[in-house]
């Protein structure tokens, strides 16, 4: 039997992952998330601002949801051949400007405008996030997912 195969101590991080990287992304997550799920919690205000009945407060919903997850595959599949870094910053960007429009939004088209930026921000946001969670993974990709993972 070989002894020198057979260590005792702590266990030690694998070489290469980068910890900090993964916990700046998965708080990157949680806050892209939030931010998304404010539109949810603002809707009764909606419905009194602008007079919204329910079936205009479910095509928020709809706009929001058509451009932060149908959108989301195409755009990983274009990064995915064509990697962007400064998407990142563009996703979070968009979700913060949709985000402020909707703060100042006049009328329900413009809601809706500010919904799909949202979720414009949303669907950048979560392919290239996941991507440099990959590359922080140091050969442990699914530890590093599941980081990324408890942020959203």
């Amino acid at each position: 039997m070989n002894t020198a195969a057979i260590t005792a101590g702590p266990p030690q991080a694998p070489e290469g992952t980068r910890f900090r990287v993964l916990y700046a992304i998965s708080f990157s997550h949680f806050l892209n998330d939030m931010i998304q799920s404010l539109i949810l919690a603002i809707y009764p205000m909606l419905k009194g601002e602008f007079s919204l009945s329910f079936a205009q407060i479910g095509l928020i919903t709809l706009t929001y949801q058509l451009t932060a997850s149908l959108l989301q595959p195409l755009v990983g599949l274009y990064t995915d051949k064509h990697p962007k870094p400064h998407s990142l910053a563009f996703g979070m960007g968009s979700t913060l400007c949709g985000l402020l429009l909707l703060s100042v939004a006049p009328n329900f088209g413009v809601v809706l405008v500010a919904a799909a930026l949202v979720g414009t921000g949303s669907s950048v946001f979560h392919p290239e996030s996941s991507r440099i969670a990959r590359l922080a993974s140091g050969g442990q990709p699914g530890l590093a997912q599941s980081i990324f993972q408890v942020g959203g």
